[in-house]
């Protein structure tokens, strides 16, 4: 556990970009620091491995002040990831990812079989290896920069936004990756980003810092879009959290109508049978969905998938959440999701007027859960 007790910055100047922050990080999970600029996150982020001195105050990792051991043991028991990787350009990638271990006297066969290893398990080939950082793209360049972090096994992980120069869909695979490399070593992460949607995906908890390094709150990212601590928060988390709390509901629970699914070459009988929807979603003959079609407009036997409406987009039911399953209702022209398996395969459809009784049931279980705790 890392513990912040009462920590304040105050520069020559008389700037305050840390005032009284007082923080318990838990042990293996991902703790989030957001908030608008010049409040403090980077600070607070440097002062966890000395980068930054704190004018008052005490950090303690495991119940002990980081002053205590000297400043280079203390920064390489922790690695450090910032945007744009930061990586040594006149060194290969694999020589990157070596460059704490050599610092800690290991051999270079050794460190470069480290090397190699976290090479795959952060989703870098390792035709890459002898590659300069100037020839990846700025994707790989921050799949090398996690790689390099975690290469002497640190129990610490510091990330100051690491993802943000890259574009959406690059973000939300590096996102995605560190999820899942989370799910497998348990580190303690400390994560710096301004951005609110990457702070409720990547937080196990979520800490809200006003401009001047003060605490808003400090909260499980379910507990903060539900109950915001005052305006500040409120209005930071924008006006659209309660479509962000819907990523906390799950849809395992959703009742799906397989009825209006019919397979790209369905005979006439098929066609024409009764479901509760107006439209048909038609299927390859893998089962994976094409698009809608009006029962009157499909020709039995020979469909055309050019002439069918857009599905929107799927969710994987008990694996996505609500949010994901309105969205998909929302953006197709029918107002229907369509739910698939692991696979991708159609295993039914969902409307919108199905998904808003399930989220009004979703917040009525949340709200009998908390009228049970605060009659304890």
């Amino acid at each position: 556990m890392i513990r912040i007790e009462s920590v304040t910055k105050r520069y020559p100047d008389g700037t305050v970009a840390v005032d009284h922050l007082s923080l318990e990080i838990p042990d293996r999970a991902i703790t989030v620091l957001v908030g608008p600029s010049g409040c403090g996150k980077t600070t607070t982020l440097r002062m966890i491995n000395r980068m930054v001195e704190p004018s008052e105050g005490s950090i303690l990792l495991d119940g002990r002040d980081i002053r205590q051991q000297p400043v280079d043991t203390l920064r390489r028991s922790m690695g450090y990831v910032i945007q744009n990787a930061g990586l040594f350009q006149h060194r290969t990638i694999v020589d990157n990812i070596a460059t704490v271990p050599r610092l800690l006297g290991w051999g270079k066969q050794k460190a470069r079989a480290r090397a190699a290893e976290l090479m795959e398990r952060v989703g870098l080939d390792s035709a890459l290896a002898k590659r300069y950082p100037y020839q990846l793209s700025g994707g790989q360049q921050q799949r090398v920069g996690v790689a390099r972090a975690l290469a002497a096994d640190p129990p610490v992980l510091l990330m100051d936004e690491p993802f943000s120069a890259v574009d959406p869909v690059v973000r939300k695979g590096l996102q995605d990756e560190l999820l899942r490399l989370q799910d497998e070593l348990g580190k303690t992460i400390v994560f710096v980003t301004h951005d609110i949607d990457e702070a409720i995906k990547l937080g196990t908890m979520v800490a809200v810092l006003r401009t001047g390094g003060r605490l808003a709150q400090f909260a499980p990212p379910a507990e903060l879009l539900s109950a915001p601590a005052d305006p500040f928060v409120e209005d930071f988390l924008g006006a659209d959290r309660g479509i962000r709390r819907l990523s906390f509901f799950p849809s395992g629970d959703l009742e799906l109508q397989t009825a209006p699914l019919v397979a790209v070459d369905a005979d006439a009988k098929r066609l024409a049978a009764p479901g509760p929807a107006p439209y048909l979603l038609v299927t390859d003959h893998d089962g994976k969905p094409l698009g809608w079609g009006a029962p009157d407009d499909l020709t039995a036997g020979r469909i055309d998938p050019a002439l069918l409406l857009p599905y929107g987009r799927p969710f994987v039911p008990g694996k996505d959440s609500l949010r994901t399953a309105l969205d998909g209702a929302v953006l197709s022209p029918t107002g229907w999701a369509v739910a698939v398996d692991g696979e991708g395969r159609a295993v039914g459809v969902v409307s919108q007027q199905v998904i808003g009784e399930a989220i009004r049931d979703a917040h009525g279980r949340v709200a009998d859960r908390a009228g049970v705790e605060a009659a304890r």
